[in-house]
């Protein structure tokens, strides 16, 4: 039964077609700044990464020098990190262009 069963789902998933993405333009993207405690956002190369979890986010500031809210894809160049970080996040929507 449980070969039917793993069958069944790897069939499923072959037919089912990847979720599509919301979009959000960038004043949509502002607010999800973490105020209020709702979720904290912020877009790289045109995702949008839900990074609430992240306690170096709280309170929607980030090493008092990025606010939530935002593009910051030209202030990775000045990071101490790379863009590796956002894989430990969900990316929850794409960055649409400003309205």
């Amino acid at each position: 039964m449980r070969g039917a069963s793993h069958y069944t789902v790897t069939a499923l998933c072959s037919i089912i077609s990847p979720m599509t993405l919301p979009k959000l333009t960038p004043m949509q993207l502002r607010r999800y700044d973490g105020s209020g405690r709702g979720p904290i956002y912020v877009a790289y190369k045109g995702k949008v990464y839900d990074v609430t979890s992240s306690r170096r986010w709280r309170d929607g500031l980030h090493e008092n020098l990025h606010w939530a809210g935002f593009d910051l894809t030209e202030f990775l160049a000045d990071a101490p990190h790379g863009e590796e970080v956002f894989a430990r996040y969900p990316v929850v929507a794409e960055l649409a262009p400003s309205e």
